[in-house]
């Protein structure tokens, strides 16, 4: 067995998979994604080539980003292990689907494991890589140089839980935020300038732990005990945002969520906000 990842599959030609790929071919590595629509592929990235069917040859790495439905991904999985066995290290994206689930349907699950991306990943340095009881120490390890080479660190969970590090941060602040919006206490605007102008950029130089060490962990104690018990611990997801889902308003593809995007040039937001994530992690990976 090699010990470095060369060859690399990703399965599911998204937003997801086309960034997840691009990763490993300015990684160096050789990199495809696997298609049902390989012959109309656009917007195909540089260095990644786009199939339609299996590789005859087990890649040594497939990472797997079709859509969130565990019953899709048990399917997938059977038919890579059906086609290459327990060759290849096989990898999902999932970002709120149990992994030991996943694994125990495979018949090599020492050689599974979770590599959650955000989007976009081609622009974001860093990587949630996640293991499960059964994987391997070399699978891991493995991993974590091929994101490496990729120019991405990884953060690593040593056993899976649900939403992993990200989203359940990310998601614990939000239903709070949408918790005050609903509630009158603030704005939607409101919310962003606070993270924009001080959450954000705070954040960003002492991270969230070290920040209670600077200032002091008897102040943060004591307001810990006052703040927590105060917080919406209600157990389900703030009617707020499940109302606007269900009426249709989704945020830009519909032209409407929390803000009005009729008119506006997204594409060009979107380029423009990249640029700006850009330049910024230049600042914070600065020694």
């Amino acid at each position: 067995m090699s010990c470095e990842i060369k060859e690399v599959l990703v399965v599911g030609y998204g937003v997801m998979g086309r960034g997840i790929a691009l990763t490993f071919a300015r990684g160096g590595h050789s990199a495809s994604v696997l298609s049902r629509g390989a012959a109309m592929a656009k917007d195909v990235p540089p260095g990644v080539r786009v199939v339609g069917a299996l590789p005859p040859e087990p890649p040594d790495l497939i990472v797997e980003a079709i859509p969130e439905d565990i019953a899709l991904k048990h399917a997938l999985f059977e038919r890579l292990e059906a086609a290459y066995g327990g060759a290849p290290i096989i990898a999902s994206n999932t970002s709120s689907l149990p992994l030991e689930a996943m694994a125990a349907r495979l018949r090599a699950p020492e050689r599974f494991l979770g590599i959650h991306y955000f989007q976009p990943p081609e622009a974001l340095p860093m990587v949630e890589l996640i293991r499960c009881a059964a994987t391997a120490d070399g699978v891991v390890e493995r991993c974590r140089r091929a994101l490496v080479r990729n120019g991405q660190r990884a953060i690593l969970l040593h056993r899976p839980i649900q939403g992993f590090l990200a989203n359940r941060l990310q998601h614990a602040m939000m239903h709070e935020a949408l918790y005050m919006i609903q509630e009158g206490y603030c704005i939607a605007e409101e919310v962003d300038d606070f993270c924009r102008n001080m959450f954000g950029p705070r954040m960003s130089v002492t991270g969230l732990i070290m920040q209670k060490d600077i200032s002091g962990l008897q102040t943060t104690a004591k307001t810990h005990r006052e703040l927590v018990p105060t917080f919406y611990h209600n157990g389900t997801p703030c009617p707020l945002l499940q109302d606007m889902a269900a009426r249709g308003d989704l945020g830009v593809s519909t032209g409407k969520g929390f803000y009005d995007w009729k008119g506006r040039d997204v594409d060009a937001l979107k380029a423009k906000w990249a640029d700006k994530v850009k330049r910024i992690l230049a600042i914070v990976g600065e020694e």
